[in-house]
Formats: structure tokens, sequence, C-alpha cells
């Protein structure tokens, strides 16, 4: 086949040579020859951090770790070799300490920092393990273990990603290039900051690598309604590739902290929290969703345990507002069919699903078959989207669609393998609704692949991209 692109659209998709080699108005258009590799409608990652993963990309790699000992090991080779500069904290990310054999404490890091600031942040984002110092740092004064969890870590995680403008921008840009490389047109960016104002100064220095969406958090709702924004809005001066995103709460914990809020408690657990932390209840929640709604925001809804997936639908069924569930990686089985009768998207990151199953056996235990359930909510007609949640997984959809169709990636056997879905699914869950083939009128936001993915033989999580294109515009060439 011939696609013809034109004004940053596909004009028309037509049999080989028939597109000829002139447009209507005689001129000469650019022939490119792409030997009969695949083309697919450009992929999106429905749901990030972009700043945190482009600062991730620079920081200690903790995801190795299998105790506090191990992580301390990592900590003191890192300041053996390249300290930081004085003034600043060492900073770790990607440690999961939910099956740890010893416990972390601040009197750990001590031993090996000293007095310079040491600061760990989990691999779910949920959590951080500080020394003295670094409490100091961040501006608590003492802490009994120096492991901060939810509220007390959340309002303090921008301490620890503040960097020069100039400095995050650049790094994001990398990260953005990174993206394009493997295929990748658009996000959702969810990160917890006035995301709008930050886009609008990167793309006003010429950013201009990827779509995006960037979510609003309710510190900034009041700026985004009293500016008239709508989600799908278009903001100018960024070559329609900014747009305003959806309104991001976040109602519970995570698995590996044990507060993803369940019906059921965790094994080991009792008292008020043993069945996970509500962090936005009903009473807050539907109220924020229906200013939201009525301002035309979509909502983008953080739910991990089942009951707050429960709770999270109900808001939805109480407001009418439209949106998404990030995560549902817990669902009591009569919520499944809901997703697809209210409207509401499945957003989820088949990624964690390889991450947790060990935690999600020992603290999920008989329920883990409900679990990251994907086929269960495509079967009963919910829309699903495919994300990683960067930094808390790579900024690869080909890594998360594989995830979904295997559910294994250690060379073990599939975990609850009746939850995959087919290839096809999964990279239509990646195009943002564009399916699997382009077609005349779409943007031209295209990946041409060396393989194709529907091939049972070709490895999903290596699919060879061989260029990518943003309206027409090449961000990613390598033919």
């Amino acid at each position: 086949m011939d696609l013809v692109v034109r004004g940053g659209s596909v004009e028309r998709v037509v049999p080989a040579g028939a597109s000829g080699r002139s447009r209507g108005d005689g001129a000469v258009v650019e022939r490119v020859d792409l030997g009969g590799r695949m083309v697919l409608p450009g992929l999106w990652d429905a749901h990030v951090h972009l700043t945190q993963w482009a600062l991730v990309r620079r920081r200690l790699d903790l995801s190795c770790a299998r105790s506090a000992a191990e992580a301390v090991a990592l900590v003191r080779a890192r300041l053996d070799a390249d300290p930081p500069e004085p003034g600043t904290a060492l900073v770790g990310f990607g440690f999961r300490d939910a099956l740890w054999p010893d416990t972390p404490t601040a009197g750990l890091l001590d031993a090996v920092a000293g007095t310079v600031p040491v600061v760990l942040v989990s691999g779910d984002l949920h959590c951080a393990w500080l020394s003295t110092a670094g409490l100091r740092f961040v501006g608590v004064a003492e802490h009994p273990t120096g492991v901060l969890r939810e509220a007390e870590w959340m309002p303090l995680s921008a301490v620890v990603d503040r960097v020069p403008d100039h400095l995050a921008d650049a790094w994001v840009a990398e990260a953005a290039a990174a993206a394009a490389a493997r295929g990748v047109v658009g996000v959702v960016d969810l990160e917890i900051t006035d995301t709008l104002t930050a886009w609008r100064r990167r793309f006003a220095a010429g950013f201009d690598a990827l779509r995006v969406r960037a979510g609003v958090w309710t510190p900034w709702l009041d700026d985004v309604l009293a500016a008239g924004l709508r989600t799908g809005d278009v903001l100018p001066g960024t070559g329609g590739l900014l747009e305003q995103g959806p309104f991001k709460v976040v109602t519970d914990g995570s698995l590996n902290t044990r507060t993803a809020y369940c019906h059921e408690p965790y094994p080991g657990l009792d008292g008020p929290e043993a069945r996970g932390i509500l962090t936005v209840p009903p009473d807050e929640l539907v109220p924020l969703m229906g200013r939201a709604h009525a301002g035309g925001l979509r909502c983008a809804i953080h739910a991990i345990g089942d009951q707050a997936n429960t709770l999270a639908l109900d808001a939805f069924a109480a407001t009418g507002a439209r949106g998404s569930v990030e995560h549902a990686q817990l669902l009591h089985d009569a919520d499944v069919p809901r997703f697809a009768a209210l409207g509401v998207v499945a957003s989820v990151q088949p990624e964690h699903a390889l991450d947790d199953r060990d935690v999600a056996d020992h603290h999920w235990a008989g329920r883990t078959g409900r679990a990251f359930p994907f086929a269960a909510l495509t079967a009963a007609g919910a829309r699903l989207t495919l994300g990683s949640d960067a930094p808390v997984a790579p900024l690869d959809p080909w890594r998360a669609a594989a995830a979904a169709v295997h559910r294994t990636g250690d060379g073990r056997p599939p975990w609850h393998p009746e939850q995959r879905i087919d290839a096809a699914t999964a990279l239509a869950a990646s195009t943002d609704g564009r399916g699997l083939v382009p077609v005349a009128g779409a943007p031209a936001d295209l990946v041409v692949v060396d393989a194709d993915p529907l091939d049972a033989a070709v490895d999903l999580r290596t699919v060879p991209v061989a260029g990518t294109l943003l309206a027409g515009r090449w961000t990613h060439r390598a033919f």
C-alpha cells in the first residue's frame, strides 16, 4: 500500500503505485520507500509522570535490591564512586520492600552515608526511605523509622524532584526522544505539579517530539476551570500538540505499601488500616468529580484495591462524569461489567502485573484471579488503554503490550494466563483509539516497524522501530 500524507494527516491509503508522484496541484511530493515494512498508527502511553521519568533515568537504580542490606550496599557503592554535590541529596529509585526479609531504617543508611542526605523512592512512588540527613533535606525534623508512606511522603516528593527548569526541560526532551525511538507519538502526563504551565514553557522553547495531554490535580483545578479549559482543548502556540488533559485524583495507596484499599484485610494486619488507606473518601471525591465534570474535564481516578475501585465506579455513577479508572489492579467480580456500563475506561499498566505478582500472591492471597483482569474487562466490553506509569515501569508501549499478552517476563510460567489478551487487542489499546490500520483523515502519527508485531514468533518487547512520524514529520528515523 501507499500512504499519502499531506498537511499533517493521512490523505489517502491506496494500492502501491496508485498514489502517483504529484499532488493535485502539480507539486512534486517526497516519496519514501519503506521497503515493505509495516506501518501502524503511532503508539500512546496513557499514564506517565514524564518529569519524574526523566529524572529517574539519572538516579541510582534500586530495582534489583532484594533486601534492605542490598539496597544499602548499592548506596555505599554510589557514594564511593560518585558522591552528590554539596547541598544536594543522593536520590535512588525503584526499591520494593514488601517481601524484604529485613526492615529499612534511617539508621542503616546513616551508617554508610553519615551527613550526606539520602532519599530512596519506592518503585511505586508511594513511599520513600530516608537517612537522618535525608529527612532534614526534605524538611522532616525527625521520624521513628525513616520510611515515609503515602500522605507522609507524597507532599514532600517535589523536594527531590526540584531541579532548575532548564535542566528538567532538557532531560524531558531526551526522554521524549527516546520514547519517539520506540514509536511513541503521545502521552498523558499526570505529573504531580502545575503540569500545564511546565508544558507551555517547553513548547514555547521548541519542544515538538510528542503530543501531550497535561493532567490537572486538585491544587490547580480552580485555575483550569477559571480559564474555561476542557479536556481535549488544544493550547495555542503549541503547534496543536498540547492539550488539556484529565483531572487526576488518587483515592488509595498501592499494593507494595499495603495501602491499596481492599474489601478484605491484608494478611497479618489488623486495626483501622488493615484493609489499606482511603486517601479521598466518597464525600470528598464525588463533589470534586462533579465540579470537574461540570467544567468539561474528564476524570482520571487512581484506584488499586478492589474497594477503592468500587467506590471510584460509584462516584462515576453518582456524577455522570466521563473518564478512566487508573490502574484497576484488583476488582470485585461485580465491578468488572460496570466499566462498560458506565463508559469508564480501564487505564491499566500491564508491567505492574509482572512486577507485583509475587507481592500479590502474598498480600492478595486467594484473590489474584481477579488481579490485573485484562481479559475479563475486555470480555465485558470495557475499553482498555495501556500505559506504563513511568517511572514505575519504563516508558515503552511494546513492553506494556508484551506484559498484557504473555503475563510473564522472566521465564516463569504465565501468571494467571486466563487474564491474557491477544496482541491485536493489546496494541489497539496503545494507539489512542485509532486501531491497528492507518486510515484517511487521521493524523499522520505513524510508527514504522521492521517486524510484524502480530506474528507470534516476534518478541513484542523488542519490536524494532524503523521510524516514527508525528503529524507527518519524522521524530525518529533509522533507515
